[in-house]
């Protein structure tokens, strides 16, 4: 397959050395002509490992050329690639100015071509400047419709600097974001001689799991440094700490808790982040990351609470109390909390928890809901019916059994249904009205 990489920078130069390794013929293009140069010498233009080796290969056995003449690329590729950069403003907004550019030049070539092309942007994106910005520039220019005359996908690098050729041909996974089938079959034929899995998703979804990806990282490096510094105060190697935490793959490095929902509640992590930021100030240590984990899960409930309110019905059912299911524990339940709040602001609130019995709870967690919730016997029901009976919004904490889903979708469409863990999924019938706290 011919491709066409628009910007021989970082992401580019890889891209198109590891495109062209694999016997596509690609051509690279770059306004600066001494990257132009460089790469037409079997250099590369940026400092990465293996990298001048692969474009001398590549350029050898002619499945690699770099041009500075956008329209001679345009018209030679089935896929463009478009890898210029989108720095940030002042104010932390993308500057756009070098995709514009290159759209409008790409617009202006589809306007004189009969054959399909598609349009890959591996620059990195916001979510919804594909669609408000680019597609109408890619439009209006070539006079031709997105999804019809051309393709538009969104395929997210994730390469680290150093070892960015292996990340390429050894991926995780890789990703496209389509506009429509046809162009995303175009670019997963591309990756055939990749063996990793390719995730196939709309292009706001792609743009945003990048997003997500870098978030992250920059979280992990702040949390472990965090962790060090108060390791250091108090006498303790962070490093064996951080290592021995990174060998359980369980619940620390896995997806266990890495799932939009409710927020988090029990006896253990409220509690322990309450003590690990009080030893940090203790130590006179300044630890962020570690001090905005509960005020953002406060944040979480507090958005819950906005969602039952904003829908001006005043009877609410509750469907599981605890701070998570299969277990009789309220201690520090954020359900327990927005409970207490919709109760405080007037609204007749109806619970059901099969694991919550009231008269056999003993010690703290006793303790606890007593003192937070003293009226709690006359807000239980013994059965989900009872609670949907007569309940204008319906809010699910826990996960619902066949039988408790199928009661629930005979409620009538004059109900709000509440879904705080994702009981319901995408694509689902649903008689009443439903609404999702992260979906």
């Amino acid at each position: 397959m011919n491709v066409s990489i628009f910007g021989l920078g970082y992401v580019g130069s890889v891209t198109a050395a590891c495109l062209a390794s694999q016997d596509h013929r690609v051509m690279g293009v770059d306004i600066n002509p001494d990257k132009v140069a460089s790469i037409n010498q079997g250099k590369s233009p940026i400092i990465e490992r293996g990298l001048d080796d692969l474009i001398a290969e590549t350029i050898d056995n002619g499945t690699l050329k770099a041009v500075d003449d956008s329209s001679e690329a345009i018209r030679f590729a089935d896929i463009l690639f478009i890898c210029v950069g989108t720095p940030s403003d002042s104010n932390g907004n993308l500057n756009f100015t070098y995709l514009d550019r290159i759209c409008k030049e790409i617009g202006e070539v589809l306007k004189t071509v009969q054959d399909f092309k598609v349009v890959a942007i591996r620059s990195t994106l916001l979510p919804g400047i594909l669609q408000s910005r680019l597609v109408p520039i890619l439009e209006s220019e070539s006079g031709k419709a997105v999804g019809k005359d051309f393709g538009v996908c969104v395929n997210p690098e994730f390469l680290r600097e150093g070892s960015a050729i292996d990340d390429f041909l050894n991926p995780s996974f890789t990703l496209i974001g389509q506009q429509d089938e046809r162009s995303g079959n175009m670019l997963e034929s591309l990756y055939a001689g990749i063996n990793a899995p390719i995730y196939r998703t709309d292009t706001e979804a792609a743009c945003f799991v990048k997003y997500a990806c870098n978030s992250f990282h920059g979280l992990k490096v702040a949390y472990a440094n965090e962790i060090g510094r108060i390791c250091k105060a108090i006498g303790v190697d962070g490093t064996e700490v951080m290592e021995i935490f990174c060998k359980d793959t369980r619940l620390n490095i896995s997806p266990r808790y890495l799932k939009p929902g409710f927020s988090f509640g029990g006896s253990c992590l409220p509690k322990d982040l309450r003590a690990l930021t009080y030893l940090a100030r203790h130590n006179d240590l300044k630890t962020p990351v570690l001090e905005a984990i509960l005020p953002s899960n406060e944040v979480h409930t507090s958005a819950a609470v906005e969602m039952i309110l904003a829908s001006q019905k005043k009877k609410v059912g509750v469907i599981g109390l605890t701070f998570k299911p299969g277990t009789d524990d309220l201690r520090e339940s954020p359900m327990v909390q927005l409970v207490e709040v919709v109760s405080g602001k007037g609204l007749h609130v109806k619970i059901f928890d099969k694991n919550v019995n009231i008269s056999k709870l003993v010690g703290g967690n006793k303790a606890f809901i007593e003192r937070v919730l003293p009226h709690i016997n006359s807000l239980m029901c013994n059965s989900i019916d009872e609670v949907l009976q007569d309940s204008e919004v319906i809010v699910i904490a826990h996960g619902l059994s066949a039988e408790d889903k199928e009661s629930i979708l005979h409620l009538p469409s004059d109900r709000l249904v509440i879904d705080l863990v994702r009981a319901f999924q995408p694509g689902e019938a649903l008689p009443f009205g439903y609404s999702g706290l992260c979906w």
